[in-house]
């Protein structure tokens, strides 16, 4: 039998534990102890066949450094985010230590409340090795349909970047917009999306489906996200760390914002959204980022 581990035991690394766990026998770990059922030391863990990585984005690098051996694990990447230091995206990160043989990626919409009440969704694995795609299909319970590709940069583009759009759509619907102008924002970040991941040559369809559009109407529309409660309180004239404070757990589109604003620099793709909410969260008036926006006649 297969040995799996979960490493991450937030609540989305432990939603994805119990939903592993419902059809295989399954361990859970993570830099902090926890208890809970099945959870062994990160030693123990890192001998395991196959590997789900739910660390937050911006500290995996630096765990990967200090912890992760080579042991031809394979691994599956759960975290959603773009190195902001580096611009890394996570598969590049993983690939210092691993052939790109042995990662696959996971994205689409999913609530860890949600898939931690075995609730149904459709996800999508995304790797160059579509057979090990296959395999990490296979361990998904019946309630979490599973589609595989190859465009991992596609599928990183897409659960990185509508973590920067939810946080755009909270601030939206604080403000007290109203429904078509969070429509309106949602669509055009689509565009914005699909237009920045073009530049890293991801396939079209992926910005439709699962990953992209699926992933994104979820996370701009829900308090269950907390991207989307960061915009809510940056709506109310809150600060960041009073917000980040408030929250009590990790905002990917937060440093994901920084991220993707110094690739576009550098790439010179035009966006206009992210960067207006990366403004915004160093402290700039939502209100005048808003009309900055709708002056702009080629974001809507």
């Amino acid at each position: 039998m297969s040995s799996i581990a979960v490493i991450g035991a937030g609540k989305w690394g432990s939603a994805l534990y119990h939903a592993l766990n419902a059809k295989n026998p399954c361990f859970i770990s993570s830099p902090t102890p926890r208890k809970m059922a099945n959870f062994i030391p990160i030693e123990e863990a890192l001998k395991c066949e196959y590997l789900i990585f739910a660390l937050s984005s911006q500290a995996l690098h630096t765990w990967l450094q200090t912890h992760f051996k080579n042991q031809n694990a394979k691994v599956l990447i759960a975290s959603k985010g773009i190195e902001a230091k580096t611009g890394l995206f996570l598969d590049e990160i993983f690939k210092e230590f691993l052939d790109e043989s042995q990662i696959c990626v996971l994205s689409g919409p999913s609530f860890a409340a949600e898939v931690e009440k075995h609730l149904p969704t459709a996800l999508m694995i995304n790797g160059k090795n579509l057979a090990l795609c296959k395999e990490f299909a296979n361990f998904f319970p019946p309630f979490i349909k599973t589609y595989i590709d190859d465009d991992v940069r596609g599928a990183e583009i897409c659960g990185a970047y509508k973590n920067v759009l939810a946080i755009a759509s909270g601030i939206c619907d604080g403000l007290k917009l109203g429904n078509n102008a969070r429509a309106s924002l949602i669509s055009r970040g689509l565009i914005e999306m699909h237009r920045f991941g073009k530049f890293f040559q991801a396939k079209e369809e992926t910005f439709l489906g699962l990953s992209g559009a699926g992933d994104l109407f979820l996370t701009a529309s829900s308090v269950l996200s907390r991207n989307y409660r960061v915009g809510l309180m940056l709506a109310q004239n809150k600060n960041l760390q009073e917000i980040l404070q408030t929250l009590g757990e990790v905002a990917e589109g937060v440093e994901t914002a920084f991220a993707i604003e110094k690739l576009a620099k550098e790439n010179q793709i035009y966006t206009p959204i992210v960067s207006e909410v990366a403004r915004i969260l160093e402290g700039k008036s939502v209100k005048n980022s808003v009309e900055k926006l709708l002056k702009q006649s080629d974001w809507i």
